[in-house]
């Protein structure tokens, strides 16, 4: 590898590891004679480092020179850092010499605007062409779309990308323009639409035509930076939930705020990144994509932020005694989900299970259930532990929240997120 592209690769690859928008591929597509690599549909993240961000892709950026001047991007132009831009073929050369050594399985590709957005996009399309059809390269590629660009260039991504998308970073208009005055709604909405466009009229020629190029197969996903505003957890999953209606959108990515330009006085002052806090999103988020919850459900004028100490399943069932115990023998599948401790796998073997068997503790702990949370909302015939309704939920909070060493002061995030 020429000592110049090293040197890029080593700029462009930090540059672009704030990203978390990076996930597994979504969609399969089998080696073929002739042609470079594959794409698996269970996901081609395999190893991941040590703050969570998968590094099974090629995760670079095409330069980290930027025209914004974004208050919370480590490349915004009015940073003093070092700068260097690939050119299309450095690029495609280094995904095809990385993969054909199994460092990769696919690429992932972001950018910092340079003239404007169509420039750069036009560049970012040259590399996923040139791979696709030059190259034959048949692995996974995620584009990021450059808000702003033109519905033509979108477009044309999508006929090379597996997956697009275009990162909202700000949950609320006022805080984008507050941060990244340069910016607004429009820009980042707009090429959502195309993308969301391009796949349903995709969807409808493949049932009119067998072979018809598929575009975005693995749809669409965005971010949001969480702490680097006063949106409550509320307006973010509500958001979520909004952008989830939408029928190309699959994931939602939430990024705790890292303050990386710390001299800026718009930003806040946070000693630790909120890691608890972007965690417990997670698992909301889940809860509204495989749970059948409602983000007002999750979090509400009463409790507009999610409990860093306790999951938001059990926060929920916490403020719902009336809801439970659950009959497990009797109770429908969507009455099972909402019992902490028990999941998608759980709920359906339980089903499944009690047509020819009655369900016992036994047969729920060799099904995986978390029988510590679980106790106490649900009922088997044989259990003897007091249920939430028959204890208030106070007791069994304090139950089920471990007790944290005193060290130096209250504990810090990752106490809370990886308690002993």
């Amino acid at each position: 590898m020429k000592e110049g592209v090293l040197e890029k690769l080593k700029i462009l690859a930090e540059s672009a590891k704030y990203d978390v928008s990076c996930a597994s591929s979504g969609t399969t597509r089998r080696h073929k004679e002739g042609m470079v690599g594959s794409a698996s549909g269970w996901g081609i993240c395999h190893s991941f480092t040590s703050d969570g961000r998968c590094i099974s892709l090629l995760k670079i950026m095409l330069t980290n020179y930027c025209i914004y001047d974004c208050a919370y991007c480590i490349n915004r132009r009015s940073n003093d850092i070092r700068r260097a831009i690939f050119t299309p073929a450095e690029l495609i050369e280094l995904t095809i010499e990385f993969y054909r050594r199994n460092y990769i399985e696919g690429l992932f590709l972001s950018s910092g605007v340079v003239r404007n957005p169509d420039y750069t996009m036009e560049r970012m399309v040259h590399v996923a062409k040139e791979l696709r059809t030059t190259h034959r390269f048949n692995g996974y590629i995620h584009l990021k779309s450059i808000p702003g660009a033109s519905q033509e260039l979108v477009h044309e991504a999508g006929l090379y990308a597996d997956r697009m998308s275009v990162n909202i970073e700000i949950p609320t208009e006022e805080n984008l323009r507050r941060l990244a005055p340069e910016k607004d709604y429009k820009s980042v909405y707009q090429p959502m639409r195309y993308i969301q466009q391009g796949v349903l009229e995709s969807a409808e020629e493949r049932k009119r035509f067998r072979h018809a190029p598929r575009f975005a197969p693995a749809g669409q996903s965005t971010q949001m930076i969480v702490g680097a505003t006063e949106e409550t957890d509320r307006q973010i999953l509500e958001l979520s939930s909004s952008l989830y209606q939408r029928p190309s959108m699959k994931r939602v990515y939430y990024s705790g705020f890292i303050p990386v330009n710390s001299y800026d006085k718009r930003l806040p002052a946070l000693k630790q990144v909120p890691l608890v806090r972007e965690n417990r999103l997670y698992q909301a988020d889940w809860l509204m994509r495989f749970y059948g919850f409602r983000a007002d459900e999750i979090v509400d004028d009463a409790y507009p932020q999610l409990d860093l100490e306790i999951d938001p399943k059990l926060a929920w069932a916490l403020r719902h005694p009336e809801v439970f115990p659950v009959d497990l023998n009797r109770a429908d599948y969507e009455q099972i989900l909402r019992v902490p401790g028990i999941g998608v796998k759980s709920a359906a073997l339980i089903v499944a299970t009690r047509r020819h068997s009655r369900i016992t503790a036994s047969t729920l702990k060799k099904m995986g259930v978390v029988m510590k949370k679980a106790q106490y909302f649900i009922t088997c015939g044989e259990l003897s532990i007091q249920t939430v309704n028959e204890v208030s939920p106070e007791h069994i909070r304090r139950l089920l929240v471990p007790r944290r060493k005193e060290k130096t002061g209250s504990p810090d995030q990752l106490s809370l997120l990886f308690p002993e």
